[in-house]
C-alpha cells in the first residue's frame, strides 16, 4: 500500500473538528435549512445559539450523520443551546416567492422565535436575504461542515422536517414520503404520474422531470 493511500484512508476515518465560532465576542446564531430541493412539503430552517465555550466533537453536517445519531444530537442541542428555534415556509408560499427566498424566510422565522437576540448570523450557503433585525451576517459555503452552530441548525432543521414528512406520509402513503422525505426520487415521481398531486406538492417545481408537460395541475 502506498503512502498516499495510507493518508487517504486515515483522513476518511478522522473527521475534521468544526470551529466553535466565527465571530469574536459576539452572540452568533447559526442558520441552515432542510428540504430546499424537495418536490413536496414545507421548507424548514433552524437557528441555533450555542454557549461561547461550547464544543461538541460529534456535531457535523446532518447529511453525514445516521438517522439515529441525528436524533440523539437533536436532544443534546435542545438541552445545551442558549437558544434555538425552527421556522417553516409552506408549499403555497414557496410557489409564490420561489424556493430560494422561501429558504431565507424560513431562517428569518426561526430567528424571530429565538429567546436570545443574536448579534451576528452565520448562514450556510453563499446567499442570504438580510434579516430585518439588521444583524451582520456571513454566508459560508458548506458551513454545516465547518461551524458547530450551523451544523446544529442543520440537524434541527433536518429532523423536524423529517418528522413533518413522516406525519404527511400517514395520509399520503402512495408517495413514499416516509422514505424519500419529498425529494425527487424515481419512486416519488412515478407516484405523481400515477396518482397526481397532493395538496403539499410544489407546483412551480419540475415534478415529473423530462415529462413535466404531461402533468395536469387541475387548476
Amino acid at each position: 500500500m502506498t503512502k498516499k493511500k495510507l493518508v487517504e484512508e486515515g483522513s476518511a476515518r478522522v473527521r475534521k473538528e468544526l470551529a466553535p465560532h466565527y465571530y469574536i465576542d459576539k452572540v452568533e446564531a447559526g442558520c441552515d435549512e432542510a428540504g430546499r430541493g424537495c418536490l413536496a412539503g414545507s421548507v424548514y430552517a433552524a437557528a441555533v445559539i450555542l454557549p461561547p465555550d461550547y464544543d461538541n466533537p460529534l456535531l457535523n453536517d446532518s447529511k453525514q450523520l445516521t438517522e439515529h445519531r441525528r436524533y440523539a444530537l437533536r436532544e443534546q442541542i435542545e438541552h445545551d443551546a442558549v437558544a434555538w428555534a425552527v421556522g417553516v415556509v409552506t408549499p403555497e408560499e414557496i410557489d409564490k416567492i420561489n424556493i430560494l427566498h422561501a429558504s431565507f424566510l424560513a431562517m428569518h422565522r426561526a430567528l424571530d422565535q429565538l429567546k436570545v437576540r443574536p448579534e451576528a448570523l452565520l448562514i450556510d450557503g453563499n446567499r442570504f436575504d438580510p434579516y430585518p433585525g439588521g444583524q451582520p451576517y456571513t454566508c459560508i459555503v458548506h458551513g454545516d461542515a465547518r461551524y458547530q452552530s450551523i451544523a446544529a441548525a442543520s440537524i434541527l432543521a433536518k429532523t423536524f422536517r423529517d418528522d413533518y414528512m413522516n406525519r404527511l406520509a400517514e395520509d399520503y402513503p402512495m408517495y413514499g414520503w416516509s422514505r424519500n422525505k419529498g425529494y425527487p426520487t424515481k419512486e416519488h415521481r412515478e407516484a405523481i404520474r400515477r396518482y397526481g398531486l397532493s395538496p403539499y406538492h410544489r407546483k412551480t417545481f419540475n415534478l415529473l422531470g423530462d415529462r413535466q408537460l404531461e402533468l395536469d395541475f387541475g387548476d
